[in-house]
């Protein structure tokens, strides 16, 4: 089922909720994975606007959401955010896109904890570059070219290559895990 919309407004993201109860019957995993980024040279040139809307797609959408399946869902379930390689390791040019996803990593951390005795697990996965269509309509010629050569293994992932990590964080499988972050970003090590 898809429904077209705004994340970042809150009304959307209950109807969101209402309609999914409608044509389901219930929730038992909810997949946070929204976001837009827009490079910028200096935090100068980023507008309240973009501040604005970047934060709330990428961060308020999670709550947002999360807010509004919560009440649906019961002991078993799972909460998975998609959170970045930059919250970890930042980037010059997407400072509100990183802060963001910093964001989302506490966001991950604080609701596993706030959802532990209610038996609702919550994780997240952290992307390195990764071949979507937020590159090729966000970045330069120059920057799509060279996407991902950065990395250790020398190029982007594929979204397919993200499945799994949502499908086991989704899954009975990982019924002890919560709280936890799955890097997937092509070789970066992270601390943290």
């Amino acid at each position: 089922m898809l429904i077209k919309g705004d994340v970042g407004d809150s009304n959307f993201c209950n109807e969101v909720i209402n309609r999914t109860l409608q044509e389901f019957g219930g929730i038992d995993i909810l997949v946070n994975n929204a976001a837009e980024q827009h490079m910028q040279k200096s935090i100068e040139d980023i507008t309240d606007e973009q501040l604005l809307r970047t934060f709330k797609t990428n961060i308020f959408s999670m709550f947002y959401l999360t807010r509004a399946a919560l009440p649906h869902m019961k002991e078993g379930g799972a909460i998975i955010n998609t959170g970045s390689v930059t919250a970890y390791k930042g980037n010059k040019d997407l400072l509100d896109y990183s802060s963001t996803k910093g964001a989302v990593a506490a966001f991950t951390r604080s609701l596993a904890l706030s959802l532990a005795d209610r038996k609702i697990r919550v994780n997240q996965v952290a992307p390195g570059p990764v071949w979507t269509p937020l590159i090729v309509s966000t970045l330069d010629e120059n920057a799509v070219q060279n996407f991902g050569k950065e990395t250790p293994l020398k190029r982007p992932g594929q979204p397919v290559e993200l499945a799994e990590a949502y499908v086991y964080l989704a899954s009975s499988d990982s019924s002890y895990i919560t709280g936890q972050t799955i890097h997937i970003n092509g070789g970066y090590i992270i601390n943290g």
